[in-house]
Order: C-alpha cells, then sequence, then structure tokens
C-alpha cells in the first residue's frame, strides 16, 4: 500500500509540466518548438539559457519535494525501506512528468526529475551524478551522452551500494526490489531517448551550449 501511495504522490508532483507552463507564459507552447520535448534542453534552446535553468530549477524541485514529503510521512514507520519508497515516490515523478494526461501524455524525457531524484536520494550518489554529468557535458555539450552515461552510473552505483550495505537494514528482497525499479527507470529514460541514441550513434547529435560564447569559440576552432 505504501508503495501505491508514494507512486501518487510522485505522480501528482510529475503532472507539474514546468517547461509547458513556461512556454505557455511566454506564449508559445514549447512542444511545437525546437525538438518538441517539454524539458530543460529543448527550452533552453527554444528560449535561452535562463529559461532553462528555470524549467531545470522545477522540474528538480518537484521531485526533491515529493521524496521529502515522503520521508517525513515513511521515515519513521518504515526506516529499513523508506530508501525503496523514496525511489517510488521518484518513479511516480518521472512517469507524470513524462506522460502527463492533460498533455496528451507528451511530456519530457524524465532527466531533470532523475537530477532531482539524484540529489534527494544519497549524498554518494550525488557526487557520481554530478561528476558524471557535467564531466561529459563539458567535454562534448552533448547532453543526451551526460544524461544517459548518468543513469548507467545510477544503476551500477545503486547495486553496488546495495551491496555494501549502504542502505543499512534493508533485506536483499527489498534491495533487489529497488535494483530492478532502478533499471526499468533506466529503461524508460534510454526509450526516451531512442533518437538520440540514433544520432549519437551516427555522430550527429546536436550539441548545446550554455552560451553563445562557447558556441562561437568552439566553431572557430
Amino acid at each position: 500500500m505504501e508503495r501505491i501511495i508514494c507512486l501518487l504522490i510522485g505522480h501528482v508532483f510529475g503532472l507539474f509540466q514546468t517547461a509547458y507552463f513556461y512556454g505557455k507564459a511566454h506564449g508559445i507552447d514549447i512542444r511545437q518548438h525546437g525538438s518538441g520535448n517539454a524539458g530543460t534542453t529543448n527550452t533552453l534552446r527554444v528560449l535561452g539559457t535562463k529559461a532553462g535553468m528555470i524549467v531545470l530549477a522545477g522540474d528538480c524541485l518537484k521531485c526533491i519535494i515529493a521524496v521529502m514529503i515522503v520521508r517525513m510521512l515513511f521515515g519513521a514507520g518504515h526506516p529499513d525501506t523508506i530508501y525503496l519508497l523514496c525511489l517510488y515516490t521518484a518513479a511516480g515523478v518521472i512517469l507524470g512528468h513524462n506522460y502527463p494526461f492533460y498533455m496528451g501524455f507528451k511530456g519530457g524525457k524524465g532527466i531533470a526529475a532523475t537530477a532531482g531524484l539524484i540529489l534527494s536520494f544519497h549524498p554518494y550518489f550525488v557526487v557520481m551524478g554530478v561528476a558524471v554529468f557535467f564531466g561529459i557535458f563539458f567535454s562534448t555539450h552533448l547532453v543526451s551522452l551526460g544524461s544517459l552515461l548518468v543513469y548507467l552510473g545510477f544503476v551500477i552505483e545503486m547495486m553496488v551500494c546495495g551491496q555494501l550495505g549502504v542502505f543499512a537494514g534493508m533485506s536483499q528482497a527489498h534491495l533487489n526490489e529497488m535494483y530492478i525499479l532502478s533499471f526499468l527507470l533506466a529503461a524508460l529514460a534510454y526509450w526516451k531517448h531512442r533518437e538520440n541514441i540514433v544520432r549519437l550513434l551516427h555522430g550527429n547529435e546536436r550539441k548545446t551550449y550554455l552560451f553563445k560564447k562557447n558556441k562561437k569559440e568552439e566553431e572557430n576552432h
């Protein structure tokens, strides 16, 4: 029952589509511009760096807040499974973000919401997520590659931390459930990025720049 409640809490928060509402506030439907994706990267490309950062913050925060609520509701009564319940909450956020019913189930790809999960889950995951994503992004300017590698690292670190006892008190059955859920979230992310993966394999994935100056400097080299 707790799992269902956590999924529902997360789903409600996930339905707040930051990119869509921000775009509407500026007179556009973000899904009709750029890549058509209602997420941080497309917002950054279409509306600029400031808009992209606002959307990133909004989509991160909705997952962080949902996880915080679940920790307050279930932390004391379920200390041995709280990490699992937080993961279910994040899954609800990501599903709500990716498939909002009021937008015809056409939302984002869940990466900013996943960033919120990583930031609110465990300090070890923050270090890994930040190092991998920004290391890849600043060296390649490929948001999709950084996002996909973060998810790969997330699944691997989840299993390593679980088997090393980082999630103290959790049974092996619950750990296995957490591993499976992590893998399913990663599979969803890879599915949502399937077109990006094809472009990455062909070497024609579009690069993203935080500032136009950076783009011009690279083009001049």
